[in-house]
């Protein structure tokens, strides 16, 4: 018990919980220390103290927002995923809100995708565990496995009483995240369909704008990030810079200098200054939400579809000296306008639900996507 005081003291620190005095602070580690002594002594089961620690770590860290999270040295070696484009899983982002597993968003032509997962969808168990009480690593964890096995996802949707059971195989995830065609019966839209952005992104984006405007019909773009997860900061800036002469993309605030910083455009739109219409929905997040919002602050774009999803934070992973690791927040996005988009996301200027039942994107029943067209065809 002596250990686990030290620790405490050693973990919370006076900076870090600066309301209380130090008093106050001591009869809280007296308190937590009272708690797991009749835990040890009177629960129904035996317990591991170190796993009732992590996950008192944990509860610290979650407490403060839905994306920081604690690892244990398996599970952050696990987690130790990048951003290359290429990765093993279902192909699904998911968040925590209000202590459940929530899907941000499922990431275009992946197993999750495929199955019928939809942004929104809360995760109620997978497999054979229950969700509800679990980290959001945790959770991660559940769902990694060889790939070609499956596992079983449960799951509540909005306005649907009855709880969705999803079989979904396991894959190696490769993301193409730049699909382009000339859309509309006049073939005079380019339209983009941005999946996240990773590493890649800005290349393939541009490659495409400038294919298509070799072609002297395209009289606009749909850049569609319905959807999309969000990805790398410095991938929203150059994609964001594509389309604008100058000013403010999106600037940072954080505790340490370091994380405070404002990104601005560089002349030149590479489409000169074509109509824009960009479709969001409540699963496109982070990275998404920039480049829509700095559009729309910039009135460069008009905004189609439904409110994002309002993800508008960083998070810095921190190794620990126990060989695992922290997922913590260390800054927050703020738009050209100085509005955050932390759980307020970016409001469309045209408000399209997506058609119930069988809505696919890019489809013919894509109700989103065909006003958009019938916005530069008007």
């Amino acid at each position: 018990m002596k250990k686990i005081i030290f620790f405490l003291i050693f973990f919370l620190n006076f900076n870090f919980i600066s309301a209380y005095s130090k008093n106050d602070l001591y009869e809280k580690i007296d308190l937590f220390g009272e708690v797991l002594e009749n835990i040890k002594k009177d629960y129904v089961d035996d317990v591991d103290q170190a796993d009732i620690m992590d996950s008192a770590i944990n509860g610290v860290l979650q407490s403060l927002d839905p994306y920081s999270a604690y690892m244990s040295p398996e599970l952050f070696k696990e987690m130790q995923t990048d951003t290359r484009g290429e990765f093993g899983g279902l192909g699904i982002e998911i968040g925590m809100e209000s202590g459940v597993v929530k899907v941000i968003s499922p990431i275009d032509g992946t197993p999750a995708d495929k199955a019928g997962i939809k942004a929104g969808d809360y995760i109620v168990k997978i497999g054979n565990e229950q969700v509800q009480g679990k980290s959001l690593m945790e959770a991660v964890k559940l769902m990694r496995g060889p790939v070609g096995t499956s596992i079983n996802l449960t799951v509540k949707r909005k306005n649907i009483k009855k709880l969705l059971e999803f079989k979904i195989i396991r894959k190696i995830i490769e993301v193409q995240s730049v699909n382009a065609d000339i859309i509309s019966k006049e073939k005079n839209i380019g339209y983009l369909r941005l999946k996240s952005f990773n590493e890649n992104s800005d290349n393939q984006f541009l490659k495409s704008i400038k294919k298509f405007e070799k072609n002297s019909k395209i009289k606009g773009y749909i850049i569609d990030i319905r959807n999309n997860p969000g990805g790398l900061l410095t991938q929203a800036i150059n994609i964001t810079d594509f389309f604008l002469d100058d000013g403010e993309i999106v600037s940072t605030k954080g505790r340490k200098v370091s994380e405070t910083r404002k990104f601005f455009a560089r002349k030149g739109d590479e489409v000169k200054g074509k109509p824009i219409v960009v479709l969001i929905n409540n699963g496109s997040a982070s990275a998404s939400e920039i480049l829509a919002g700095a559009l729309k602050d910039h009135k460069r774009a008009i905004i189609l579809g439904e409110n994002s999803y309002g993800k508008g934070s960083v998070q810095s992973i921190i190794p620990l000296k126990n060989g695992g690791g922290m997922r913590l927040t260390i800054s927050k996005y703020y738009l050209p306008s100085g509005e955050s988009i932390s759980e307020v996301g970016v409001t469309p200027d045209i408000l399209v639900e997506a058609n119930d039942g069988d809505f696919k994107i890019n489809s013919d029943n894509d109700n989103q996507l065909n006003y958009a067209i019938k916005l530069f065809n008007s």
